[in-house]
């Protein structure tokens, strides 16, 4: 089978990550696909040397006639039989595109959906394509009982992958760029600060004054890009940090490409979250032997066993998240135990072979 990944964005986030993860293990997975996107960003270099044929299109105005055009030929002369979208906007051009053909169309759900608009354009292909994949259960739930979106049949829950490889790391340490010495206790957050209710690092920060209290050689980072209207976040996760006198042992660190150089060095992660799809930075750090520290969200539930996998805390409980914490940071042989455990949990689950094995039977199903 001939698929065709379509995708509006190449800036690095969770879909483009597991896209780039994906097409660089299509071919030894038996997966025969290519790429074309309608926008660029910083990950567009990786995606041409996925090893999967790469075309870029520009897409002008909301729903764009010229790419429908464009895409109709695409799937004519490469010969596609699947066309398989991350977001609305993509899932209107495919289905455009493939009005009137046999060639099936396949729309993957991940994660928090803002606006009016996303959600009118959602509601009207979610009958419409020949399949729905979503990441979770819980993100399913939230679909159907926050935002009224229901599915039919045409629905099956596929877990997101992590590439293994990609999180090798052999370079500088993160604790050596930041000046600290190799034995200190670093954790830390990886996510960005948005605009709407979906990542909490504040409640993180305000669990730092207890855990420095007690452990003195404990520093924390932060790691992520602060989007356009989310400055009064950032801004106030810092004014806590000085106002409490703790911002010599904290680092914001801003959006970085070297997420293996980071997780290689954390003692401990944590993933403070409101709402999630899966947490695919949560995945990265089980697959890196890291110990992780996850809001009680379903997605997390999900992906750590009801916390078997994983330590879990009341959603922005910053007390029982301090005490989660400090639990692992005072007991090593807890930390390894965890660590341990949860890789090869999230190995058998969440590798990205896992991840195309299920796609592929998927493809099959409805061809």
């Amino acid at each position: 089978m001939k698929v065709l990944y379509l995708l509006d964005s190449l800036n690095r986030g969770g879909i483009e990550v597991l896209c780039v993860d994906i097409c660089r293990n299509a071919q030894a997975n038996g997966l025969d696909l290519m790429v074309a996107a309608t926008g660029g960003g910083d990950l567009e270099a990786d995606f041409r040397e996925s090893r999967v044929e790469f075309i870029r299109l520009t897409r002008r105005l909301p729903i764009d006639l010229a790419v429908v055009a464009k895409l109709r030929k695409i799937i004519h002369e490469r010969k596609i039989q699947i066309v398989h979208t991350y977001q609305a906007v993509e899932g209107i051009h495919a289905y455009l595109a493939c009005f009137g053909t046999n060639v099936k169309t396949v729309l993957s759900h991940q994660g928090f959906v803002a606006d009016k608009k996303n959600r009118l354009t959602l509601r009207f292909l979610l009958p419409r394509v020949a399949m729905n994949v979503v990441i979770s259960q819980g993100l399913r739930r939230w679909y159907e009982s926050q935002i009224k979106l229901k599915f039919s049949d045409n629905v099956k829950i596929i877990y997101n992958g992590v590439d293994k490889k990609r999180l090798v790391w052999h370079g500088e340490t993160l604790k050596g760029e930041l000046g600290l010495p190799a034995d200190v206790l670093l954790f830390g957050m990886i996510a960005n600060f948005y605009r709407d209710p979906r990542k909490d690092q504040l409640t993180v920060c305000r669990a730092l004054p207890k855990i420095f209290a007690e452990i003195p050689n404990a520093y924390c980072v932060f790691v992520g890009k602060t989007e356009a209207g989310a400055e009064h976040k950032f801004t106030e996760c810092a004014r806590f940090c000085r106002k409490n006198k703790i911002d010599n042992r904290v680092f914001f660190l801003g959006g970085r490409a070297d997420v293996p150089k980071i997780l290689k060095s954390l003692d401990i992660f944590v993933f403070s979250s409101i709402h999630e799809g899966l947490g695919i930075a949560a995945l990265e750090a089980m697959l890196t032997n890291v110990p992780c520290v996850l809001s009680d969200i379903e997605p997390f539930l999900e992906i750590s066993e009801n916390g078997k996998y994983a330590k879990i805390f009341p959603v922005q409980n910053a007390e029982i998240l301090s005490e989660k914490i400090l639990e692992l940071f005072k007991n090593r042989g807890m930390r390894e135990n965890l660590a341990s455990r949860a890789f090869d949990f999230a190995t058998e689950n969440f590798s990205i072979e896992a991840h195309l094995r299920e796609l592929k039977k998927l493809y099959d199903s409805i061809l």
